[in-house]
């Protein structure tokens, strides 16, 4: 396939993919106090929780089964890293990376507890040691190396873990000759870490650049609602493809910081997913049940692509 083809199939697949946005988003907005409520943790037990946007009672086991998205008004709820790792990864073939890594509390950092024990309260209420999971696994097939952010843990937060982590992920997928593809759920550097969690940006960068400058290989960002602060200052950007969930909330910094800075009012939705994609800041803003498809055509796309062993030989 030729790079004009490949264009042309991608502004078509594109159409297909507003026109099944607008069917099954039936004119979802959400207001900003639905949105200040999603931002909240998901810790739902039981059979039964409610959309955020159109408060439907939906069923947790048929909610899991249509990847968290309402069936009434289409609306994407939060899910969990290992959902995400579950959903995009063939059944099998996952294996895991650095899970004994743990955070360190250098700083002695202390607010209304230690940061020592924030990280002990989430390791207890999430099962992660940190917020983020990383490793190897197959989608139909084509080893890849993912990770996968969890807001679940707090928020997210980019510390040295996290930094090292996906460090360590993106040489492993260099040294192998891997794609390397990373799902930011984040609100950002974790400010417990002061410093040290900001050299984490470097760090990432640094090693993005040779995995992708150097040796010519595949990384693929998927920010989702949402993505914040660091992350989207660093890995949750600088994909080949990026590929953002239908109606992400991607930004550096927050509408009220940036209209305290400026002394003007931004437009309302201009942080979202479809609106960074038309001023071409994103690739494609794909629905979260199609996006393993598109993933894996762009894994695809990107295998057979006759100049790669060249490249890489």
């Amino acid at each position: 396939m030729s790079l004009m083809n490949w264009f042309e199939d991608r502004r078509k697949f594109s159409g297909l993919i507003g026109a099944f946005i607008e069917k099954a988003t039936k004119g979802y907005i959400l207001s900003e106090r639905r949105k200040d409520r999603h931002i909240k943790i998901n810790t739902t037990k039981g059979l039964w929780t409610r959309c955020d946007n159109c408060e439907n009672m939906l069923h947790i086991k048929f909610l899991r089964q249509n990847k968290r998205i309402c069936e009434e008004c289409g609306y994407h709820l939060q899910m969990s890293s290992t959902e995400r790792i579950e959903f995009l990864i063939d059944r099998g073939t996952w294996h895991p990376m650095d899970e004994d890594m743990v955070a360190r509390d250098a700083l002695k950092f202390s607010d209304e507890d230690s940061y020592k024990n924030w990280v002990l309260f989430y390791q207890k209420r999430t099962g992660l040691t940190d917020a983020t999971q990383t490793g190897i696994g197959k989608p139909n097939g084509i080893p890849i190396a993912p990770g996968v952010t969890d807001f679940q843990f707090m928020g997210g937060s980019m510390g040295f873990v996290v930094g090292e982590k996906i460090t360590r992920l993106t040489e492993y997928g260099t040294r192998e000759l891997m794609p390397v593809i990373i799902v930011c759920f984040s609100g950002g550097a974790c400010m417990q870490e002061g410093t040290l969690s900001s050299m984490q940006m470097a760090k990432i960068s640094a090693v993005s650049q040779i995995h992708q400058a150097q040796k010519k290989l595949l990384y693929i960002a998927i920010p989702t609602y949402f993505t914040t602060g660091g992350v989207t200052a660093s890995f949750g950007m600088l994909g080949d493809v990026i590929t953002a969930e239908f109606k992400a909330y991607i930004a550096s910094a927050g509408k009220r910081v940036i209209e305290q800075m400026l002394r003007q009012k931004i437009p309302d939705g201009s942080q979202v997913a479809e609106s960074l994609s038309d001023h071409g800041l994103l690739d494609l803003t794909v629905p979260r049940n199609l996006l393993r498809g598109v993933s894996s055509e762009i894994f695809e796309l990107y295998s057979s692509a006759p100049r790669r062993r060249s490249n890489n030989s």
